[in-house]
């Protein structure tokens, strides 16, 4: 007599995760495997600044729809190179826009340490405050939308940063949706 198999979908198995996991890749994790990733969602960097844009993004972005999973695309600031608002703006023309489809999530904004020079990119804690309304006040106007990831490590398996979202699967479906 032969054995029970148990199929299952993974994306079933991830309708009941309480903290959602996912990835956040950049040009330098190139073309990705997302079969390979257990993983709900993922965020794509779109633009850096106002002259980058991701060389890998349109496949990053649609290899990731195609494999399934709930993503987004993200803005590395600079504040030390534009207003908020300009950076906002070349994100939304190259990559951030929202669609509201269940899918998509609304566009992030990556605001880290200044890796290429001095610390908070020479901002006092008021004028960052201000570059950040200025870019979420831009983005705002243009999507309506506007939340709030987690990152918990740099490293782990897979590719790319890794992150959390704080209110589970359906709450992930909801933010896609708007």
């Amino acid at each position: 007599m032969d054995s029970p198999v148990l199929i299952t979908n993974q994306n079933s198995l991830r309708e009941n995760q309480a903290r959602p996991e996912g990835v956040d890749v950049a040009s330098h994790q190139g073309n990705v495997n997302w079969q390979s990733l257990d993983i709900s969602f993922a965020y794509i960097k779109a633009t850096e600044g106002i002259k980058y844009t991701n060389p890998y993004f349109i496949s990053q972005y649609n290899g990731a729809y195609d494999a399934g999973l709930i993503r987004g695309a993200y803005h590395f600031a600079r504040p030390n190179v534009s207003s908020g608002a300009d950076q906002a703006n070349h994100f939304i023309a190259n990559g951030g826009e929202w669609i509201k489809d269940g899918r998509t999530l609304p566009g992030a904004l990556d605001l880290e340490y200044n890796p290429y020079g001095v610390t908070n990119y020479g901002f006092s804690a008021s004028e960052m405050v201000a570059w950040i309304h200025d870019f979420v006040d831009t983005y705002y106007a243009a999507t309506t939308s506007y939340h709030t990831f987690w990152q918990y490590t740099s490293t782990g398996p897979g590719v790319g940063d890794h992150n959390k979202f704080n209110d589970g699967m359906a709450g992930l479906r909801r933010m896609a949706t708007g």
